[in-house]
């Protein structure tokens, strides 16, 4: 079986990311499209491709442009993603986006740079 390609994960990820974003669950966004959860779950780890009109379906359930899906996907032109692949992940899951979130509320900028620096000591084995 061939590798899913990296537009195709892409494409998942950022399914994901929105249906997480929306607190919508894999089972209600499969019910609402007329799939079960385990095709959704395809669909997200980029294992099954996701067809025109399927996409069409996930953006008007999703509240987004169809473009929104092909954000941080590669561009052929440079070969250069346009949204790191790290941060692709970290926003697909429901611990990063929370994270994120709640970073993104602080509005004091010393104290953001002070859990930066944490985190970056507590990777590096500081703690």
């Amino acid at each position: 079986m061939m590798s899913p390609l990296p537009t195709d994960v892409n494409v998942g990820r950022r399914i994901r990311m929105r249906r997480l974003m929306m607190g919508i669950t894999q089972e209600k966004l499969a019910g609402r499209v007329g799939l079960t959860f385990q095709q959704i779950q395809k669909y997200e780890s980029g294992k099954n491709r996701v067809s025109a009109s399927r996409l069409q379906q996930f953006a008007n359930i999703l509240q987004v442009p169809v473009s929104f899906f092909f954000e941080g996907a590669t561009n052929a032109s440079i070969n250069k993603p346009s949204l790191p692949d790290f941060a692709s992940k970290f926003l697909a899951n429901s611990e990063g986006l929370a994270l994120a979130d709640a970073f993104m509320k602080i509005k004091n900028r010393a104290l953001r740079r002070s859990i930066v620096n944490l985190l970056m000591e507590m990777e590096s084995g500081g703690f």
